[in-house]
């Protein structure tokens, strides 16, 4: 609770005890609270008194019968509890009191600026736990937008990924298997280059037809996508090694809609010694989109345990 908000029972009995002994006349203590920016109608009826009957009220009851008012108001007079809140803290000329009242006025001056300080401390505690309350609740959301919005990317691609089984147009088929492919490895924050042609130096024409290359751990794989309705076999994957076999550090990534011969695979395994090449299955692919599973996490786990076994076709 705010202090200066609502005086709480242990702050009200405090004042009540302090303000008086730091004016010497009621007159004196009504003025007190008026400087504080307290309205005379919440004190029109004690001057009244003070001036017509002024020994059946003592200063204890003015102080007591005014921070009550002020009390019972709440927000509306925020700022006049306050200031008399103020005075009292940044009391320092006793001077002003009575001689006898003059240490005892001291002690109780020293006692609210302890209270209001432990209080203080203690509303900007809950304050401060608030503000981060409200701001893990604001992660949290976010968090969970971010991540409804990535599960709806991941269902847009599975549908265009699934869709894609549907059709019966080699040509346009392979060409949406590229686009994909190649969003779901940017999705997933691979680095990826789509396909592109290398042309000769002088009137060659067109060389080589690359599907696309992407970047795992700091090394290019160039990638290869086939759809074909029976296994892979070595001559379908021979010029694509060849175009890695003439690139320095270049690593191959071969991804196929329906198995790959032993010949083809043995063939890869063989190049292990100077390449690593790794063959994977659409089939894979679908799992992974299934099960939700990271594309970047799953490519480098194939790649590492390829090197590692010397297996290019690794079962996760």
């Amino acid at each position: 609770m705010n202090v200066t908000f609502h005086y709480p029972p242990d702050l009200m009995s405090l004042l009540v005890d302090t303000i008086p002994l730091l004016c010497r006349s009621k007159e004196d203590t009504l003025l007190f609270i008026k400087g504080a920016g307290v309205a005379d109608s919440l004190t029109s009826d004690l001057w009244n008194k003070v001036r017509t009957d002024r020994r059946n009220i003592n200063k204890y009851e003015i102080v007591r019968t005014v921070l009550c008012r002020l009390n019972e108001q709440e927000e509306l007079l925020l700022r006049p509890r306050r200031e008399i809140l103020k005075r009292v803290v940044e009391f320092d000329d006793f001077s002003t009191c009575w001689p006898d009242d003059r240490l005892k006025a001291q002690g109780l001056v020293a006692q609210v600026q302890k209270l209001v300080n432990v209080k203080d401390s203690f509303t900007r505690l809950k304050d401060e736990h608030e503000r981060e309350r409200q701001k893990n609740i604001s992660r949290n959301e976010a968090a969970s937008q971010q991540l409804q919005n990535r599960r709806s990317v991941i269902e847009k691609l599975k549908s265009e990924f699934f869709g894609l089984f549907s059709l019966e147009n080699p040509q346009l088929r392979g060409k949406r298997l590229e686009d994909v492919l190649n969003r779901l490895f940017e999705f997933y924050g691979i680095c990826v280059r789509e396909a592109f042609t290398v042309t000769g130096d002088s009137s060659e024409g067109i060389l080589e037809q690359i599907d696309g290359v992407i970047e795992l751990d700091g090394h290019l794989h160039f990638v290869e996508m086939k759809w074909w309705n029976k296994p892979v076999g070595v001559s379908e994957i021979s010029e694509h090694m060849m175009r890695v076999f003439f690139r320095a550090e270049a690593r191959a990534i071969i991804i196929s809609a329906s198995e790959f011969t032993k010949p083809a695979v043995r063939s890869c395994k063989e190049a292990l010694s100077q390449k690593v090449v790794t063959l994977c299955t659409l089939q894979e692919f679908v799992m992974v989109l299934e099960n939700q599973t990271d594309l970047a996490d799953f490519l480098r786990r194939k790649v590492q345990t390829t090197i590692m076994e010397k297996n290019p076709f690794p079962q996760l």
